[in-house]
C-alpha cells in the first residue's frame, strides 16, 4: 500500500479537509507536523515550549486518516530548512507521494497531469491504486509542443486505467506554458495528481505556487515522488519526535 506524506503547519492551524481523508482512505499516511525555526532558535529549545499542543492536534489528525486502523501514524518537527525535512521525513518513511493539503468537499474528478519528465507509468499505476473502484473520474493532462506525440502518450496512459473501469478523459494543451496550462484545467477538478519533476515543481510544492494550484482547484494537489533517484545526504538540524 502506497504511503503518502501529509505536510502541515501544525503550530498555525494548518488542518485537512473531509474530501482529502476521504480520497487517500485506500493509502497509508503519515502527517508531518512541522515548524519552521527562526535562524537562532534551537530545535529543543521550541520542542519544550510547543510538543505538547501539537502532539496533541497530531494525534487527532491522524486519527482521521486511520490511526486507529494502523494504516495512519505522525511525526512532529521542529525545524529550520522546510524543504529538506520534508524530503529527509519522506524518505524515512518510505512515502512514495506528498499531499498539498487543500478545501474540498467530496472527490469527484481528478486532474492528473502528466507534463514533463515525470514517470508516467508511476504515475498511472498510483492513480489507479488511489481511484480504486470509487466513483471517481479522472483527467489525464498534458501540455506539449508536439501533438501527435502528445496525444499517443495520453491514449497509452489512459488504457491501463479504463480497462479498470475508471472514467477517463484527456485534455492536451499545444504550445501553452505549462505550468499556466495546469492552472487554467485544474479549476474544473477537486483534486490535482502530478509528478515530481513536473515544471516549476519545486516552487509548486514549497512556494507561492503551491497557494495557486489550491486556489484555482479548490482540492489537494497529490505529488508523486521520484523514489528512483538516489537521494543525497541532507543535514536539515532538525528535532523530531516520532509517534507509530
Amino acid at each position: 500500500m502506497t504511503r503518502t506524506l501529509v505536510p502541515l503547519a501544525i503550530l498555525k492551524g494548518e488542518s485537512v479537509s473531509a474530501g482529502l481523508t476521504s480520497l487517500l482512505e485506500p493509502m497509508n499516511v503519515t502527517v508531518l507536523g512541522y515548524h519552521v525555526l527562526p535562524e537562532q532558535t534551537p530545535p529543543d529549545q521550541a520542542r519544550l515550549q510547543y510538543e505538547d499542543r501539537a502532539t496533541d492536534a497530531l494525534e487527532d489528525l491522524a486519527s482521521e486518516f486511520g490511526a486507529d486502523e494502523g494504516t495512519a501514524d505522525y511525526r512532529l518537527v521542529f525545524t529550520h530548512d522546510r524543504k529538506q525535512t520534508f524530503e529527509r521525513v519522506a524518505r524515512e518513511t518510505a512515502s512514495d507521494v506528498y499531499a498539498i493539503p487543500g478545501a474540498t468537499g467530496p472527490i469527484d474528478r481528478l486532474l492528473v497531469a502528466l507534463t514533463g519528465d515525470v514517470a508516467v507509468e508511476r504515475i498511472v499505476s498510483f492513480v489507479a491504486e488511489l481511484v480504486g473502484d470509487r466513483e471517481i473520474g479522472v483527467t489525464l493532462f498534458l501540455a506539449t509542443d508536439d501533438e501527435p506525440a502528445g496525444r499517443e502518450l495520453l491514449e497509452t496512459a489512459a488504457i491501463p486505467l479504463a480497462d479498470r473501469g475508471i472514467d477517463i478523459r484527456t485534455e492536451l494543451a499545444v504550445d501553452e506554458p505549462p505550468l499556466e496550462a495546469l492552472l487554467d484545467r485544474a479549476a474544473g477538478h477537486d483534486a490535482v495528481v502530478m509528478g515530481e519533476r513536473a515544471p516549476s515543481l519545486l516552487t509548486l510544492v514549497f512556494g507561492e505556487e503551491a497557494e495557486r494550484v489550491a486556489a484555482e482547484s479548490v482540492g489537494p494537489v497529490l505529488v508523486v515522488r521520484n523514489v528512483d533517484e538516489t537521494d543525497a545526504d541532507l543535514d536539515d538540524r532538525t528535532a523530531d519526535t516520532a509517534r507509530d
